[in-house]
């Protein structure tokens, strides 16, 4: 596409085109004119042929005033026509391409010229080339004759003038388009420079024996590039490291490219990166950044990460010792309670059993609180350790149904599940499973209404245990679905998150996490949520069973 500089530069050189064709067509014309009066009024022999002859050549000339005076700049390609039929007729009725017209075998070029349309240049030269060979063919197989003199002088003088006014015109107008041509060269190219010398780069153009042949840019140091022209490539390093760039030269040279970080050697604390193409056989071009900054950057947000990461370590550790401590006093409680519970030091009144009773209960749910946090800190420690053991993964589940068939019934929520008929043999860390059965149980007996059902399946699936907890609760938005696998994040209304920490799910997937597997959550609103986990840890290559609901006793 041609920029809007050049599109003016192209108008400006046809009308500079228009105005000499208009000025030549008139001279051209008013030279024959002139002519056709002094012949008709001198009485010399063949003056009336030689007038015909004239009155023919005019007829172009007049035709392009037309064209000029009405403003339009087509139709060159017709008047070239005109010209070379005009100047054909006009040599052979003067003796041919030998007779004193023949110069004006050159008309259609001296045409060509003066309009400033290089394309018809060869057009023209294919006409001059038939006008002259129809000349030369009509002077030597005895055409018409040419005038005698004197008027045959004076139609070589206006043939003559006529022509050469064309042709200098045309040289003078090619003259200045190239002048145009050349300004115009020298523009873009300077703008091509201030562009070069504002990015904010440094691009070089470097010679065969590492040197620098052009530098465009600024300075590592914000001087001028073109100081840097002439002097070695490998001195833009520190003296110490001036055999990278050398380096990095050759490998540019021998692969086509090299990139390199050096110390600068206007900037020993600064930090610079190369990077070069091979641009020709020889040639090599580099683009040199300070990359000081950005490893400035680069420093201070590594050391905001390890930061972070040493507070992120301290929370957990101090949350893993925190529970530790609790629980120790915890279990005190818990003992005692159990003790006052089974009355085995003598009877309690009905109120203080009670109290027990909630004593012991209050104390295992902040057991089991204590516990997820403690989980919690060792994983995000990377300080959980799986005790890996063969089992039948049956056994856990069962223990699950057995352990949560209470919280059910008071619940007013049926809990049924559906395992194989054969044993399930599987390697992992019994405690982690449970824990995984236990917690969806758990949540989903907390999202169930009254009346509801929650069912956990268990089976081998595509060489991988799945774990299916399924309830028909109050399910949850995809937006929460999306959530609550993250630590103390919870779903439901301010109730319902109030029971728990909001680590039950994030343990979950964890536990699943640390056996390879994975935690899946199919949830909407009002219609229930179903969980699943597939982690690979089958003990061998189990034929998926027929599954059996199984009642927790």
């Amino acid at each position: 596409m041609n920029s809007p500089s050049r599109q003016v530069r192209a108008r400006r050189g046809a009308v500079n085109a228009s105005a000499e064709g208009f000025w030549w067509n008139a001279a051209w014309l008013a030279a024959c004119v002139a002519g056709v009066v002094v012949l008709l009024a001198s009485g010399w022999a063949d003056a009336g042929r030689g007038a015909a002859a004239l009155a023919i050549g005019g007829l172009p000339a007049l035709a392009g005033l037309g064209l000029a005076i009405g403003g339009r700049r087509g139709g060159r390609r017709a008047l070239l026509v005109c010209w070379t039929l005009a100047a054909a007729a006009a040599v052979l009725l003067c003796g041919g391409a030998l007779g004193p017209l023949g110069v004006w075998c050159l008309a259609p070029l001296a045409f060509a010229a003066v309009s400033g349309r290089p394309r018809l240049t060869a057009a023209a030269g294919a006409a001059v080339l038939g006008v002259l060979g129809l000349g030369l063919l009509s002077s030597l197989l005895g055409g018409v004759a040419a005038p005698a003199p004197p008027a045959a002088g004076l139609l070589r003088a206006v043939a003559l003038v006529t022509v050469a006014g064309g042709l200098a015109l045309g040289l003078v107008g090619l003259t200045r388009r190239f002048a145009q041509q050349e300004r115009a060269a020298l523009g873009e190219a300077g703008k091509l420079r201030r562009l070069a010398d504002e990015q904010p780069a440094l691009l070089l153009d470097l010679l065969p024996d590492g040197r620098i042949a052009a530098a465009f840019g600024r300075t590592l140091d914000g001087a001028g590039a073109m100081t840097l022209a002439g002097q070695p490539f490998a001195h833009l390093a520190a003296p110490a490291e001036r055999d990278l760039l050398v380096e990095a030269m050759a490998e540019a040279r021998a692969r086509g490219q090299a990139e390199r970080a050096f110390t600068p050697a206007s900037d020993p604390e600064g930090m610079a990166e190369a990077r070069l193409r091979r641009i020709g056989p020889l040639r090599v071009l580099a683009v040199v950044v300070d990359a000081g900054a950005r490893r400035r950057r680069e420093a201070v947000l590594e050391a905001a990460r390890v930061e972070a990461e040493q507070q992120n370590a301290g929370k957990s550790r101090f949350l893993a010792n925190m529970s530790h401590e609790l629980r120790t006093p915890l279990n005190a409680i818990m003992g005692f309670s159990d003790i006052m519970r089974s009355r085995l030091f003598g009877p309690l009144s009905d109120r203080y059993a009670e109290y027990a009773e909630l004593i012991h209960e209050s104390g295992g749910h902040l057991l089991d609180l204590i516990n997820d946090v403690l989980d919690m800190s060792k994983i995000e420690a990377e300080r959980f350790d799986l005790a890996r053991e063969v089992f039948d993964g049956r056994e856990a589940i069962t223990a699950v149904l057995r352990l949560m068939r209470g919280q059910a019934d008071r619940a007013g929520v049926q809990l049924r599940g559906v395992l194989p008929r054969e044993p399930l043999d599987i390697d992992a860390d019994r405690r982690a499973l449970k824990q995984i059965a236990l917690n969806l149980v758990s949540n989903a007996l907390k999202f169930t209404p009254r009346g509801g059902a929650v069912t956990v399946g268990l089976q081998a699936a595509g060489g991988q245990l799945e774990l299916v907890v399924a309830d028909t609760g109050t399910g949850m938005s995809a937006q929460d679905a999306a959530r609550v696998g993250r630590p103390y994040e919870q779903a439901g209304d301010a109730e319902k998150r109030a029971v728990g920490t909001g680590l039950g799910l994030s343990l979950v997937r964890s536990f699943a996490e640390l056996h390879g597997g994975d935690m899946f959550i199919e949830s909407a609103l009002g219609e229930g949520t179903t969980v699943t986990v597939r982690m690979p840890v089958l003990a061998e290559a189990e034929a998926p069973a027929p599954a059996v609901p199984a009642e927790a006793p």
